[in-house]
């Protein structure tokens, strides 16, 4: 299956929800932010919110400092 994630073109294995993919990039449990088809999708939500072709994920990192 292909999306874009955070701007480019990746291909993933179909049927992954959010959480697989943010597992796949070491990203789970991390403080982000994601938001699929230009809308926030709430943490609570990653284990069920599967991905389809050709949709648009962007997965912003919070980081701390100053």
């Amino acid at each position: 299956m292909k999306i874009k994630l955070n701007g480019k073109d990746t291909e993933t294995p179909g049927g992954d929800t959010i959480a697989d993919l943010l597992k796949m990039h070491a990203l789970l449990g991390k403080p982000l932010v994601v938001e699929l088809n230009g809308s926030i999708v709430k943490k609570d939500l990653y284990d069920e919110t599967k991905l389809a072709e050709g949709d648009t994920l962007e997965i912003v990192r919070l980081v701390g400092g100053g």
